[in-house]
């Protein structure tokens, strides 16, 4: 048996195991692609307390489902959103939902009237240090007799003077939504709104969740419709973004590998005419996307969806192989046998998948998971791709003669037409005109490294989300001050330092509120000051009680009775008691934990504008442990930081790609590498003109540019004679091919890959164009 049998075989054999590792990965462990955005994004490994913070904020919000059902009629919303709850109301191993009634509100009241003496809030505070006993003795009474005097939470002898109603009405505060009959109740100047808050029992960014709750949602959406027709119904959750996102980049994905798919096979077919070669390439590509699935299954563990919509495009790229081999078949006699061609084309096809691996590889090189695992999935369907091009289209193909088209004929003759560079006059004035027209393309570049451009949510998404919280004035996930400190008193002391900057924010309207652990739970120090301060102010001897139990004609007794039992509820509330409580679910999420002897909160703050957050990060200065963090313009940072040194890796992996072709192709390696470093020029400029903002993925793109183009560099030295179209039609065939797969990705409506895509798009046409004229002369032919 011949060595290229053998080959032949082995890859056999181990195309074999990736069909089974597939089969069991779909069949079995019925693998769903992960569509979890944060994934793409990079971890924050300096500062792991920073990291958890805004994973719990992230998981905090990940889970819940928030609808408001709106009408202008009270009853006609609650109507509606009885018709909608009573759908999702069989399905608890989906929905779980708290109800609003007497029992709640009273559960969540009855830790804090346990410890209400050491409840107050800072405008009650400043009150007992400056007003005089005749205030709170009047503020008692009017309490007692005026029959609108204000909520009264239990009896009035429990509350005399009003301070635990005043504290309740200050957290009520931090939400507009207020119980009515039965529900919770929002309003703006047009509708009245019924909230349902609902959390998912199953995760939110699992596919086939999305496929269980979404029918459901629309059912409801349906019912609440039928039962007032003129409601208006917000719905708001990550689960509906992710949903979103999956369902685009899934179709995308289709539309890509779909298109790239059909124009290599109509390609093929008008440049031989068959569809053995149609059926080998397509070989080829499936085996690389194969075995680049069930490689990076067994690396990371899971697969991004974005993974596959970026994979799609590796068609594009993988079938150059495959038809640099075909062309040079079609070329070469009958008497030169496959085995013999391939050993002759080894060389050059080894250094085109080095090349290109380089290119994908620098992705990897970038801290975020999601392109990593991008580099790692392209890279490896590459080498699957390329090795079943070296091990089975030898024997495949044999020593037949492959037919050649009309396209072959008409686009080799082509070749002859076009410039060739020499030193002459013309070639240094375009080379100036060149200089010239692309400095200046390229110095109208901006550059944009907002985060936000990795996604594209739909617009009825992002309306609702902004009105939602408009509505409930709810505090942003990703901007917010983390507090920390060696104890849980230490953190609680240091967010009470916070507030009182930010209290001045909110007084100059650059903040309308904030949401903190202290809120709730004030610092031991602070409850010890404010339970001092009642007993001296209200209850001492002289104090208020003595004239109120005049006024109300009670005796001794009874002022005894009434300081005894205030007293009693002076016990300190410690924050392991609220955290407990009913009371604490909406909040929980602000409290961070202890980590390595590190204890840390989060401060969430509400009505924050962007044009506000320069001055609101400054209230963190000269505070210990109190960090401002701002996790959009953190990655977006980093987007920038990386965009700027993935251009000196770009430089570098030049350098890098003219060292592994040196000792090949020696005076000849700048023609190699010229096209496409001219065309990366090109394309830079060519943005500019069109006043794009530049981003790390147009970096990225220039990246994975150097690894294509290098191939067609390749394949034309590899057949410096003019007269030979094979490479000129191997470049053709394989550019098209990417220009068709890229140029497809440039139709995403993600931004990101939008901006690789057209990059790709421009970068690989320029490369074709220009690749021809730095042919060699043949004189460097007969010195080579």
């Amino acid at each position: 048996m011949t060595r290229t049998r053998q080959l032949a075989l082995l890859w056999l054999l181990a195309v074999c195991l990736l069909l089974g590792h597939n089969a069991y990965l779909w069949a079995v462990k019925r693998i769903v692609p992960d569509t979890d955005i944060m994934a793409l994004l990079p971890v924050q490994e300096r500062d792991p307390v920073l990291q958890a913070s805004f994973s719990h904020m992230v998981d905090a919000a990940q889970q819940r489902l928030i609808v408001l059902v709106g009408a202008e009629d009270w009853q006609d919303a609650t109507r509606a959103a009885d018709a909608y709850s009573a759908v999702l109301a069989g399905r608890k191993d989906v929905f779980e939902s708290t109800p609003v009634n007497e029992q709640t509100q009273n559960d969540w009241l009855s830790l804090f009237q346990q410890h209400r003496l050491t409840l107050l809030t800072a405008q009650q505070e400043a009150q007992l240090h400056q007003q005089p006993s005749q205030f709170w003795l009047d503020a008692a009474l009017a309490k007692l007799y005026a029959p609108f005097g204000g909520p009264k939470l239990g009896a009035w002898q429990d509350d005399p003077f009003g301070l635990f109603a005043g504290w309740v009405q200050e957290r009520a505060l931090e939400t507009p939504v207020r119980p009515r009959d039965g529900h919770l109740f929002v309003a703006d100047d047009k509708r009245q709104y019924v909230l349902l808050p609902m959390t998912l029992k199953v995760p939110a960014l699992s596919m086939t969740a999305q496929d269980t709750v979404l029918p459901l949602l629309k059912q409801a959406s349906e019912a609440a419709r039928k039962a007032t027709p003129n409601v208006e119904l917000i719905q708001a959750g990550v689960i509906l973004h992710a949903a979103n996102a999956s369902g685009q980049a899934s179709g995308e994905a289709s539309t890509i590998g779909i298109g790239s798919l059909l124009g290599i096979i109509l390609l093929m077919w008008f440049a031989f005419h068959s569809f053995k070669p149609i059926s080998l390439i397509l070989l080829s590509i499936g085996i690389g996307c194969l075995g680049a699935l069930s490689v990076c299954w067994m690396l990371f563990g899971h697969i991004h969806l974005m993974t596959l919509v970026f994979g799609a495009s590796l068609i594009g790229v993988a079938q150059d192989y495959g038809i640099y081999f075909l062309c040079n078949r079609l070329a070469a006699d009958e008497q030169l046998d496959s085995p013999a061609l391939l050993k002759r084309l080894l060389p050059g096809l080894g250094l085109t998948l080095l090349a290109a691996v380089i290119g994908y590889m620098g992705l990897g090189l970038t801290p975020f998971p999601g392109l990593r695992q991008m580099a790692v999935f392209s890279a490896l369907g590459l080498v699957f791709a390329w090795l079943t091009v070296v091990c089975w289209f030898p024997v495949l193909i044999g020593s037949r003669t492959l037919k050649s088209g009309g396209l072959v004929r008409v686009y080799g003759a082509a070749l002859q037409r076009w410039p060739l560079l020499r030193l002459n006059r013309a070639a240094l004035v375009a080379a100036v005109v060149f200089i010239l027209a692309a400095g200046y393309g390229i110095s109208r570049l901006g550059a944009n490294d907002d985060i936000r451009l990795l996604q594209n949510p739909s617009r009825h998404l992002i309306d609702d989300q902004i009105k939602l919280s408009k509505l409930l004035d709810a505090p942003t996930p990703v901007q917010y001050f983390l507090v920390r400190g060696e104890s849980v008193q230490a953190v609680l002391e240091r967010e009470e330092h916070l507030k009182a900057r930010l209290d001045s924010l909110i007084e100059a309207k650059r903040l309308s509120g904030y949401q903190a652990m202290s809120n709730w739970v004030p610092s031991a120090h602070a409850q010890t000051v404010r339970r001092a301060l009642i007993e001296e102010k209200l209850l001492a001897d002289d104090g208020p009680l003595k004239g109120i139990a005049a006024q109300a004609g009670e005796d001794a007794q009874w002022i005894d009775a009434t300081r005894s039992g205030l007293l009693a509820a002076g016990t300190p509330l410690t924050l392991e008691a609220f955290l407990q409580s009913p009371a604490s679910e909406p909040w929980r999420h602000l409290w961070l934990g202890e980590s390595n002897g590190v204890y840390a909160s989060i401060v969430a703050l509400r009505g924050l504008s962007s044009a506000a957050a320069p001055q609101v990060l400054l209230a963190a200065e000269g505070l210990d442990g109190v960090q401002w963090v701002d996790k959009v313009a953190e990655i977006s940072s980093v987007l920038g930081r990386y965009r700027a040194y993935m251009s000196w890796v770009v430089a570098a992996a030049y350098l890098v790609v003219f060292g592994l072709l040196f000792r090949r192709y020696r005076g000849r390696t700048w023609r190699v590498l010229a096209p496409t470093a001219l065309a990366s020029i090109a394309t830079l400029a060519i943005l500019g003109y069109a006043s794009q903002n530049l981003q790390l993925f147009h970096v990225l793109a220039l990246m994975l540019l150097l690894g294509v183009g290098v191939d067609y560099g390749i394949f034309m030295q590899e057949h410096p004679d003019r007269r030979d179209h094979t490479p000129w039609l191997a470049v053709g065939m394989s550019a098209a091919n990417t220009i068709l797969s890229f140029g497809l990705l440039g139709l995403s409506s993600t931004p990101a890959l939008q901006a690789f895509g057209l990059t790709m798009l421009l970068g690989t046409a320029l490369v074709w164009l220009i690749v021809p004229c730095f042919g060699s002369t043949t004189r460097e032919s007969r010195h080579e």
